[in-house]
């Protein structure tokens, strides 16, 4: 199968939607099929693939509580056209279409099955509601809609209506489950190990909550230590963290793939004490995957990937006070600890990409018309093939959840 995948935000700035496109593309090539990826990026050299595609430099804005890219205009589309027209495409596949970005783009200049997958939880997009009214008629050429989790489709539904079926983001198990811890943090045996990682400097992923946690745990366990990796600037960090938590606080910077699999796997305790804004969170899986138990905010879309509680630890978000006592309370329980690890890893397991890729497969399969041609660029009048006929708008399909 020919299928083409679209990334909307800039593929060379790590985040979610980045890595599932990427660990998609890999697992549909490992499988046979002949996938090619559209982004924007820094820069043309960013893409170290044959098979991906360079849609230009973007602009950042504010967008669910992050930052997003906007690509707009005629070296865009010019850009889209081509890529459309010479990829000759069975599907496309577009991920977060609703944003201000290349993937939109996509919607609007494509002819023939499109399939999109919703990863944005934001409960209220300033965005869509503006434009919304405006764009709903592009992204109803979308003919088979996933979302990565029940809020994140609750979302599209509200502000777009239509349905669509749940695939949650994936991971590849085995990397983390297996492998070298990081030096000086074996688990269980270097002394007690808090992690964080995630972007510091951005308040929805609740690190001064964590960090106001901590003057409470190293009190309990003097020899506890928390180690932060991510991006943002070294020095409000440390300034954030003062002066008492400075001896207890490790800041390991920005990892690599191989670097965060050992840092997860290093670990007493993930913590994730996120605010708002995630409509998943992969994370989550990748720590479940390593074997770490993990104490997390009781966000929906955290409880839906711990099972209400049976995989992990759910806090009430922004209770420092009920952080601590949950990170405290596991230091002290190895029996606790090793359940929630053997649970974690069952969980983990049904969402290695190897499942998951078979089901956003079936979607494709569903939205393909049988003899319908490949996936072409707009020109002009939009004339599309329906059921009944030539007319405007595309062939719908049913999937079921």
């Amino acid at each position: 199968m020919r299928i083409g995948l679209v990334c909307p935000y800039m593929w060379d700035t790590p985040g979610g939607v980045q890595y599932h496109v990427r660990d998609l593309a890999e697992t549909l090539r490992g499988l046979g099929h002949d996938v090619e990826v559209l982004t924007p990026a820094e820069s043309e050299e960013s893409l170290t693939e044959p098979w991906m595609t360079w849609a230009g430099r973007t602009v950042p804005i504010p967008y669910n509580g992050s930052m997003s890219s906007v690509h707009f205009g005629p070296v865009s589309a010019a850009r889209v056209r081509r890529w459309l027209r010479e990829g000759h495409f069975d599907v496309v596949h577009v991920h977060d279409p609703a944003a201000p970005s290349i993937g939109l783009s996509v919607c609007m200049l494509a002819e023939g099955p499109i399939v999109a997958t919703f990863h944005a939880a934001t409960v209220r997009s300033k965005w869509l509601t503006v434009w919304g009214p405006m764009v709903r008629p592009w992204l109803e050429k979308i003919s088979g809609r996933i979302a990565v989790s029940d809020f994140a489709r609750r979302v599209q539904v509200e502000h777009l209506g239509g349905d669509a079926v749940i695939i949650p983001n994936g991971v590849h198990v085995d990397v983390f489950a297996e492998g070298p811890s990081l030096p000086g943090h074996t688990r269980g045996v270097d002394g007690p190990t808090i992690g964080f990682l995630g972007r510091y400097d951005e308040p929805r992923k609740g690190l001064p909550v964590l960090l106001e946690a901590m003057r409470t745990v190293v009190r309990r366990h003097p020899g506890a230590q928390l180690l932060i990796a991510g991006r943002g600037d070294p020095e409000a960090l440390q300034e954030l963290v003062g002066a008492d938590l400075r001896p207890h606080v490790a800041l390991l910077g920005e990892l690599t793939e191989e670097d965060k699999a050992a840092f997860l796997r290093s670990v007493d305790v993930y913590c994730a004490p996120n605010l708002l804004g995630e409509s998943f969170g992969v994370i989550l899986i990748e720590a479940l995957a390593a074997g770490a138990p993990i104490v997390a905010s009781d966000l929906a879309a955290f409880s839906a990937v711990l099972e209400d509680g049976a995989a992990g630890v759910l806090v009430r978000r922004g209770d420092a006070a009920a952080l601590a006592g949950a990170i405290g309370d596991l230091l002290v329980d190895p029996v606790r600890r090793a359940e929630l690890s053997a649970r974690g890893q069952e969980v983990a397991a049904g969402y290695d990409w190897s499942v998951l890729a078979q089901r956003i497969l079936a979607v494709y399969e569903t939205v393909i018309v049988p003899g319908g041609g490949e996936v072409t660029a707009t020109g002009g009048e939009e004339i599309l093939l329906t059921p009944d006929g030539p007319g405007r708008g595309t062939r719908r399909a049913r999937v079921r959840r």
